[in-house]
């Protein structure tokens, strides 16, 4: 009696050993009772009916982060490249992720594969590049329909890597380098135009104060001088000159020598400017003695030439004049020797 008592009490406590199962809060059981199907269990303990009547399978629920092999795709423009992402899913309905199909893992990654080499082959290679948002968008919504038979819902699709051949790389870095150089002689010319459009407001502003041009000069001058320089070039202004220019081209104006004249002789007081010399050199030069000056060479540029001046023929009959006089002197102090001696 006592060791019918004894197997007893071991096939309770070998029941209870297997019938006992504890899930933990993101598990589920799918219990099969000889072969059928029961309704879902856990989490917590779950207890089954023991020597092998019922048999359990744990599913997850967590998302689960698969990565999909690179994958050798060819653009639709003929660049073959290799493609590699991850795709995160997680298991919706137990039942039918346990039920429909037999790995659901295996078939979530084939899947997975398959359309990504479909979806990038029908895709240019700069649209892959650009806008990968958007074929994660289309690679999501396209393996997330396929799963859905199978109680799996995706989350996410990500491409990672987009590897290119070292030929396709050094053409893209060609053009990124072009487009930079395009960027660069644009700017560069954008900022031509703001500096000249400051500028030409600026010398209207400077029309408006003739001191401020000259204060600006010495404002240069002094930043010149500052550099330790030997030789400073100070500019001077071309308008200053102008009426210098005016009566050098005018017609019988004056010559360079008479207005240099004049500036010197404007120029003697210590301290005076550029315009006061102008001023001086217009009064030597449209003064009265200046006029004088002027008649005289128009009237010697009227006077004819020296051959017209003269008549030829009366040069010629003098000319012969004082050839016959020289001769008759000649003869007569051959003479005069011969005369005494006799």
């Amino acid at each position: 009696m006592e060791v019918l008592l004894a197997v007893v009490a071991l096939l309770g406590v070998g029941a209870l050993g297997t019938s006992l199962r504890i899930l933990k809060e993101y598990e589920r059981a799918v219990v099969f009772r000889l072969g059928r199907v029961r309704p879902l269990r856990g989490p917590g303990v779950v207890f089954l009916v023991p020597y092998g009547i019922e048999r359990m399978e744990r599913v997850s629920l967590r998302i689960i982060a698969m990565d999909i092999p690179p994958q050798d795709v060819i653009t639709r423009d003929n660049v073959s490249v290799k493609v590699n992402a991850v795709l995160y899913f997680r298991v919706s309905e137990p039942l039918k992720a346990v039920l429909e199909i037999e790995d659901y893992l295996f078939a979530t990654s084939q899947l997975a594969q398959t359309t990504l080499r479909s979806v990038i082959g029908q895709a240019e290679l700069d649209e892959v590049l650009a806008e990968r948002e958007k074929f994660n968008q289309i690679l999501r919504d396209i393996i997330d329909e396929g799963t859905d038979a199978w109680g799996i819902d995706v989350t996410g699709v990500e491409i990672k890597d987009v590897d290119l051949p070292q030929e396709m790389k050094r053409v893209i870095a060609r053009q990124a380098e072009a487009e930079r150089e395009r960027r660069a002689k644009v700017i560069n010319a954008e900022g031509e135009l703001q500096a000249a459009d400051k500028l030409t407001r600026a010398a209207a502003r400077m029309s408006e104060a003739p001191a401020s041009l000259q204060l600006r000069f010495l404002q240069t001058a002094t930043e010149v001088a500052a550099e330790n320089n030997s030789t400073t070039l100070f500019p001077v202004p071309v308008e200053l000159f102008g009426p210098v220019r005016k009566m050098l081209g005018s017609e019988g104006g004056a010559t360079a020598g008479e207005v240099l004249e004049a500036l010197t002789a404007g120029g003697d007081d210590e301290g005076e400017d550029v315009p006061s010399l102008a001023e001086a050199a217009r009064r030597a030069v449209e003064g009265p003695e200046a006029e004088e000056a002027r008649e005289l060479r128009r009237g010697e540029s009227d006077a004819p030439p020296v051959e017209e001046r003269y008549d030829k023929e009366a040069m010629a009959e003098r000319a012969r004049e004082k050839v016959e006089g020289g001769q008759e002197d000649t003869d007569a102090g051959e003479e005069s020797p011969g005369g005494d001696e006799s």
